[in-house]
């Protein structure tokens, strides 16, 4: 079963993924591990990043604890916008997902990467509660890096039209899990 959960910056989609492939005993896929690890090579090396996501060079870094920096933090929205970085990406993603049992989250991937997925889940929380997660995710004041990122990647995240929204607002991470896998079973 392939479960694909989409979602706005700080509603979850990481941490919730991480967790619910582990419980089911499923590969995880993230793909903003991805787009980082492209943008990271890119800022690094001086190269295009569309050149860069064309090679297997960004691979390597997938694990890289500086993909969370505030250099790539900055540079990862313009990077994955490139239709043509998006495009080398998917290439790699449907791979991963067509060898079956995974949980893949992003903004697009129930509804362009893999819209056969057999549970499709938005995950969302509101503007202050995503706000608040993510300052605290980074250790800063309550800002608006969530729905600066929200903003900046719009065109990326698409509600599948068939997903189940899911409200993390007020859950455990536990309790959202605990849901996600209710669904799973009832579409096993």
């Amino acid at each position: 079963m392939i479960i694909t959960i989409d979602g706005p910056a700080g509603a979850g989609k990481s941490t919730v993924s991480r967790a619910l492939a582990a419980r089911l005993g499923y590969r995880y896929l993230d793909t903003g591990a991805m787009y980082r690890a492209v943008a990271l090579v890119a800022l690094e090396t001086g190269d295009d990043p569309v050149q860069v996501a064309q090679s297997a060079g960004w691979t390597t870094r997938l694990l890289d604890p500086a993909l969370r920096s505030d250099a790539v933090d900055a540079a990862v929205s313009g990077v994955s916008c490139l239709p043509e970085v998006r495009e080398a990406l998917r290439g790699a993603q449907r791979d991963f997902l067509a060898a079956g049992d995974a949980v893949a989250e992003g903004r697009d991937i129930g509804s362009v990467v893999w819209p056969q997925a057999e549970l499709k889940v938005w995950l969302d929380a509101s503007p202050e509660e995503r706000r608040r997660r993510r300052a605290a995710e980074r250790g800063e004041e309550a800002g608006d890096t969530a729905l600066e990122r929200d903003r900046k990647d719009a065109a990326q995240m698409i509600v599948p039209e068939d997903s189940i929204c899911v409200d993390t607002e007020g859950r455990s991470i536990e309790q959202v899990i605990e849901a996600i896998v209710q669904l799973s079973e009832e579409r096993a």
